[in-house]
């Protein structure tokens, strides 16, 4: 059998962001905030004794785990990328069962506390991103994609280790921060009838740069010493906020590659 050349089809997402017209993957603030306590008010360095840190990060590695092994079999199996590039409808199913899901966990407080259900419903969510995230990789060369991971991989780590570390309440941003994500979509919808290589680019870095802000305040909200903390219940929309912020960065950053290459 014949494979075609799967880097000369289109891309059917039309936009220059991760998801279909350029709009960024929400991340699960922006429908429903988890049950928040008073942190302690001074910044200082240390865990606050019931910050759900291990369990956020085990449920994180997890993620990230099952999400790159999609990326790196749509990037490297060559009978994938056919089969996706042949059935785009695919995404958008796995769209939809993203967002139902990150709906059910963001607004439903008593529901995502629930066991095991938090779990079954993050680990559809998970899975339907992967999907996504792996179907979009397929569409780069794979020397972009190995790229975008290296620098998503260093970019994550320095911003987690300094946000751990650093004196500064990055959580005081929070409603700043949410105001630049509508900006970004509201750019992102310029993008999608102006096509243009450098707009592209710029709207590129600006997902990056904000999604790589939201990163250091959701990881500061695991402390419990800042001004906004999370409750201990809330692991599970812990881990999906840290998790949505990384799946963005890296789309970004995967988008800054090529458009930069190109």
């Amino acid at each position: 059998m014949n494979i075609p050349n799967t880097q000369e089809m289109p891309n059917p997402f039309g936009g220059p962001g991760p998801a279909p017209g350029g709009l960024p993957f929400p991340p699960p603030g922006a429908f429903g905030q988890p049950m928040y306590s008073q942190g302690m008010g001074s910044p200082g360095y240390g865990f606050a004794p019931n910050a759900p840190m291990p369990d956020v990060f085990l449920v994180l590695t997890v993620q990230l785990l099952v999400t790159f092994s999609f990326v790196t079999v749509f990037t490297f199996v060559e009978s994938i990328k056919v089969f996706v590039k042949a059935h785009t409808w695919t995404y958008f199913v796995s769209y939809a069962v993203f967002f139902v899901s990150l709906i059910s966990i963001s607004c439903c407080g008593e529901f995502r506390r629930k066991h095991p259900w938090n779990l079954i419903a993050l680990s559809i969510l998970t899975l339907a991103m992967s999907y996504m995230v792996g179907m979009i990789a397929s569409f780069y060369d794979t020397d972009s994609v190995i790229m975008a991971v290296g620098i998503t991989a260093l970019v994550c780590f320095t911003v987690v280790i300094f946000s751990l570390q650093t004196k500064y309440d990055f959580t005081s941003c929070h409603g700043v921060l949410f105001v630049c994500l509508i900006v970004l979509i509201v750019f992102s919808i310029l993008c999608i009838f102006i096509r243009n290589k450098i707009l592209d680019l710029v709207y590129a870095s600006l997902g990056a740069l904000l999604f790589t802000c939201f990163l250091a305040v959701d990881t500061q909200m695991l402390l419990g010493n800042k001004e906004m903390a999370l409750s201990p219940e809330d692991y599970v929309f812990a881990s999906l906020s840290l998790y949505t912020d990384i799946i963005n960065i890296f789309l970004y950053i995967l988008a800054i590659v090529v458009r930069s290459r190109n």
